[in-house]
């Protein structure tokens, strides 16, 4: 199971530690995981277990109006 959202997509991003101090501020490379939390859905009638981003739940969760 990959580290990415399933209804969105949504992977891990590179990025730079913040530098606080310092005249020459050497940027530390780093990566920005999702927030990902196991969920149940329903798909075609069988419900399955997926890591969805909390965005994407949050969204799931609110009923249509």
């Amino acid at each position: 199971m990959a580290r990415a959202c399933a209804v969105c997509g949504k992977e891990s991003m590179g990025g730079f530690n913040p530098q606080s101090s310092g005249m020459n501020r050497v940027r530390a490379h780093r990566r920005y995981q999702p927030n990902l939390q196991p969920l149940l859905i329903t798909r075609d009638g069988a419900s399955q277990r997926v890591r969805v981003c909390t965005r994407c739940r949050r969204t799931l969760g609110k009923s249509a109006r």
